[in-house]
């Protein structure tokens, strides 16, 4: 009788610690952390946003600002001069800024497939990339885009000479549609699609990663290389993997709570993109897949965008709690 109530006492002191213990550390201000997004806020942001708005970062003890940049280029700068503490960025663009010399480095995976794609009009004449001989292709931003098409063509036995490439700037869906070029490459699975179609005119998408292509992650988050050890990363990343796993489970729950904290989104065109993006958000975001980088650094060094490939380790590495 004597060893129960001795057992049951210290198991009352244990539970009265640990409960004046988290009472402390509620009592704790949270830390502060910035993360600049890559664009306005949309639905490929919707795990930060749930992590935000149902106290995920808040567990870790952090409070997050998501911060919309003023210029989308701008970030990568931005991050490596301090001005935020974690910034949402693309895999291809790591490359490249690795070789213009910013420290950057890749902690973590938001969207994990490419979204980018080479769109048609679905009732148009490209019925396969083979039919894109002689015809013209609309891009936004030469570099990438360019040399994600060369690789599609070389695919199909084409080369970049096999089609004439236009500039029209962001306005990919319009310049397809009013038949200013046949093809474009650029626009995004989630987004571009579906906004073709609302406005009465369906489109095809060819995948780059079905057409010679390596995989990569189209989202990413970045930090400055010598914040790696900083303690609130793995804290951010494991409230980013709760909510991602949330959105999984509560798809309408979690597009529920995306719009009221973001209303005026509540169109049909971002509801489906929130639908069409899900699938996409890493589960595990803080894993590295080393395999694929290098292969994606392969791709970069060989269609010539780099001199070399960086080693995984230089541009990418896994933070631990």
């Amino acid at each position: 009788m004597t060893r129960r109530l001795s057992t049951a006492l210290a198991a009352a002191l244990t539970l009265f610690s640990t409960l004046t213990a988290s009472a402390h550390a509620s009592d704790k201000p949270a830390d502060k952390l910035t993360v600049m997004l890559e664009w306005f806020v949309n639905p490929d942001h919707a795990p930060l946003v749930i992590a935000k708005e149902k106290g995920y970062f808040a567990a870790e003890g952090l409070d997050v600002t998501l911060v919309p940049p003023a210029d989308p280029s701008s970030v990568p700068r931005l991050v490596a001069a301090g001005e935020a503490d974690i910034g949402i960025h693309y895999q291809p663009n790591l490359y490249l800024d690795h070789a213009a010399g910013l420290p950057l480095m890749r902690i973590g995976t938001l969207v994990e497939t490419p979204l980018n794609t080479l769109t048609v009009l679905k009732d148009g004449p490209i019925k396969s990339l083979a039919d894109l001989k002689g015809k013209t292709v609309g891009y936004s931003v030469a570099g990438f885009e360019t040399a994600l098409l060369g690789r599609m063509l070389a695919n199909q036995g084409l080369t970049a000479d096999d089609v004439t490439m236009v500039n029209v700037n962001f306005a990919l869906s319009p310049s397809l549609i009013a038949g200013k070029v046949d093809a474009t490459v650029g626009g995004f699975r989630n987004f571009e699609l579906t906004q073709m179609a609302i406005e009465g005119h369906e489109g095809r998408a060819f995948y780059p990663e079905e057409h010679g292509v390596p995989a990569y992650d189209e989202l990413i988050y970045v930090v400055d290389k010598t914040k790696l050890s900083d303690p609130r990363l793995p804290r951010f990343l494991a409230a980013v993997e709760k909510a991602t796993i949330d959105l999984t489970n509560h798809p309408e729950e979690g597009l529920a709570t995306f719009l009221k904290a973001y209303p005026d989104l509540d169109d049909r065109l971002n509801r489906q993109a929130f639908a069409d993006t899900l699938p996409r958000f890493a589960k595990r975001p803080a894993a590295l897949d080393t395999a694929r980088y290098r292969r994606f650094g392969a791709f970069m060094a060989e269609s010539g965008l780099i001199d070399l490939a960086p080693a995984v380790e230089e541009i990418a590495v896994e933070v631990g709690r």
